[in-house]
């Protein structure tokens, strides 16, 4: 059941009692009939994830593959790694592509968003889940949590996982102190300006399933804006009812530190802006900088006094257009 302190949209409060479900309301026994004669599809970008990656697919594979046919292809786009990922991967039972062989012939990108695309293109489901590589202490339910709604409900066309994310300190756990740059970018980006979205939990999860039909027609993000970027593109093409959420429980996995999470949040802007200027809201497709000035600890050698060093990131994020739009012969398979 849902509460608030204040009145909240009717049609949001709406959508969340009827689209919001719990991963423990559908066994993999369940979804293996509901599926049909659909494929399914497991999506896992991974960059150096070799401590991770393996136990992840092992899951999948020996829980949603061999003991129940749920999963019929389990892929992992190995994004640049330069250890054992791609390795690991494979010995647990994935087939493992490359994100640049993928996107072979078309610009390069940097970021999360690009890998995704590419697990889009190289994979052949019906239905396409992605799970991030660094998750620990996987469980199969985050697969069935993400299916349910589209194997049982034919007018669902997107899942989002939300999940208690425990922020593990050197001497302390916060129960829920992961999601930071959600709470203090995502969310309030979405109230102002996308206020139909306000009902999601987590809407920068790396959890979420989509059918084909409709992830191929929408673009990719190439960095950390992927994720609202998706959200925003999908509500805007399908509206709001064929979107959904599931309570995946808890969710462990490695955190970033805080330099890193304010440039996660600076291409998030930057990804909301260029939507908000397809609604109308802003004059301009572009923000007038996508330049982050940041600030580390330690001074430089010709200024002693200073104990501050100023770092200057490019936030400015590209796009992969929908696959929809391209002729697939020129994406390698």
């Amino acid at each position: 059941m849902w509460h608030s302190n204040t009145t909240v949209s009717p049609i949001v409060e709406a959508w969340t009692t009827y689209r919001t479900g719990r991963a423990g309301q559908w066994t993999p026994e369940q979804l293996a009939v509901a599926k049909r004669h659909d494929r399914v599809s497991v999506v896992i970008p991974a960059r150096n994830e070799q401590a991770t990656i393996g136990a992840i697919v092992a899951t999948i594979r020996a829980e949603l593959a061999e003991r129940v046919p749920l999963v019929d292809e389990i892929l992992v786009v190995d994004s640049r790694s330069t250890d054992a990922t791609a390795a690991e991967a494979r010995r647990a039972g994935a087939r493992v592509v490359s994100q640049d062989r993928i996107t072979r012939g078309l610009p390069r990108m940097e970021g999360k968003g690009d890998a995704l695309w590419a697990g889009l293109a190289a994979s052949s489901g019906d239905v396409v889940a992605f799970v991030d590589g660094d998750l620990r202490e996987f469980s199969a339910h985050f697969v069935t949590g993400l299916l349910g709604p589209l194997l049982t409900d034919s007018s669902v066309e997107y899942v989002k996982g939300f999940y208690h994310r425990p922020l593990i300190g050197p001497v302390s756990v916060e129960t829920d102190g992961g999601g930071r740059v959600t709470e203090l970018a995502a969310r309030p980006l979405l109230n102002l300006f996308f206020p139909e979205l306000a009902g999601f939990v987590q809407p920068l999860a790396g959890e979420y399933a989509g059918r084909r039909r409709t992830l191929e027609r929408i673009p990719f993000v190439s960095g950390y804006g992927v994720e609202i970027g998706m959200l925003i593109d999908l509500v805007d093409l399908v509206g709001l009812d064929a979107l959904a959420q599931v309570d995946l429980g808890e969710r462990k996995h490695r955190h970033q530190g805080t330099e890193a999470l304010g440039r996660m949040a600076a291409q998030i802007m930057v990804t909301a802006w260029s939507r908000m200027h397809r609604r109308g809201l802003t004059t301009d497709p572009v923000p007038p900088s996508t330049l982050l000035t940041q600030f580390r600890r330690g001074g430089d050698e010709a200024l002693p006094n200073l104990d501050r060093q100023i770092a200057v990131a490019d936030t400015g994020v590209t796009e992969r257009p929908p696959l929809s739009s391209l002729d697939r012969r020129a994406v390698a398979a």
